[in-house]
């Protein structure tokens, strides 16, 4: 049994990743401020025997645990456009001063390190499909560099501590990641589109829609997370679903096929440096952690339609 340190870990993708460490018979610590996730999200783990939640700001409050820590996985931060550009401070500081600040305490606990980075560091991209060794097209004076910029700065700490402390510290980059347990408001396209369409409403398409994006089911992202922290590879390591991009105005037309929707396009005015294409090559995920995604977007859409569709119904008995 390991002790397993999660940081943002009743989030969408912490709380999946809570739930299945502590399936696998682990003992987990879930660290969040629930600034931009809900508690319902871990209500079922709080009474299990070997989870424990603390409420807490990695940016602020020190880590107060006794026992030995084996591993550390930091996904603090707000994650979605609309979050983090409603806490751009916030967001900043999260991949910043709260990495550092988990750094520091894995170099305490002599724990392993991984730092959950993200596609969005490679900005709108001039090389297609993305791979690790690209450096990026960022503009950090934009509405979302308090995102990306944070987190290629969390990256060089990241890099600075395997240096100079040796630390098995290791960094992947999350491309767009969908399912089950996502905020139907939190901006992000699956959750809206799906969230429209069952209440049939416009689904709005920002620009003309043939923006592409590669969406990859969450219970395959939290495969590849496992499988690196397990691994000797450092990284960076791309996990996403090369085999899934699709437009943003076809992924709204398939969502309104699968729900049945009467739901129409209603379009707006481009989002300002918004990425044209986004596409990982996991090449190096695939030959070094043995990863590959399962899920199909059709299967992985059909899971997460029926969870906002229970999501309706208590609504609707409210």
């Amino acid at each position: 049994m390991k002790r397993i340190l999660i940081t943002g870990g009743a989030g969408f993708i912490g709380s999946h990743l809570c739930e299945r460490l502590l399936n696998d018979g682990h003992l987990i610590y879930c660290v969040d401020n629930l600034v931009s996730c809900s508690f319902d999200n871990i209500k079922h783990l709080i009474e299990r025997k070997n989870f424990m939640f603390y409420k807490c700001d990695v940016t602020r409050s020190p880590i107060k645990i006794d026992d030995k820590i084996d591993e550390i996985y930091h996904l603090a931060s707000p994650a979605s456009p609309k979050d983090y550009q409603e806490r751009p401070l916030e967001t900043a500081l999260a991949n910043s001063l709260g990495t550092l600040n988990l750094l520091r305490f894995a170099i305490e606990k002599k724990a392993k390190f991984l730092f959950t980075s993200t596609s969005e560091i490679y900005g709108n991209p001039e090389q297609h499909p993305q791979i690790e060794e690209y450096n990026g097209a960022v503009n950090p004076l934009s509405e979302r560099a308090c995102y990306s910029e944070s987190k290629r700065f969390g990256e060089t700490l990241v890099s600075i501590f395997r240096r100079k402390y040796k630390l098995d510290a290791k960094i992947v980059r999350i491309f767009n990641t969908y399912g089950p347990r996502m905020r139907h408001d939190d901006g992000r396209v699956i959750p809206t589109f799906i969230w429209k369409a069952l209440h049939n409403e416009d689904i709005p398409i920002y620009g003309d829609g043939k923006q592409t994006r590669s969406f990859c089911y969450i219970d395959d992202i939290i495969d590849g997370l496992i499988k690196m922290m397990e691994s000797e590879y450092f990284g960076p390591i791309n996990l996403g679903n090369p085999n899934e991009e699709i437009s943003v105005l076809s992924l709204a037309q398939k969502i309104i096929d699968l729900t049945k929707s009467k739901s129409k396009f209603i379009f707006l005015r481009s989002l300002p440096n918004d990425p044209r294409r986004r596409k990982p090559d996991i090449s190096k995920a695939m030959k070094l952690l043995k990863w590959y995604p399962k899920y199909s977007l059709e299967n992985g859409l059909k899971r997460t339609i029926q969870y906002f569709q229970q999501r309706v119904r208590k609504e609707v008995e409210r």
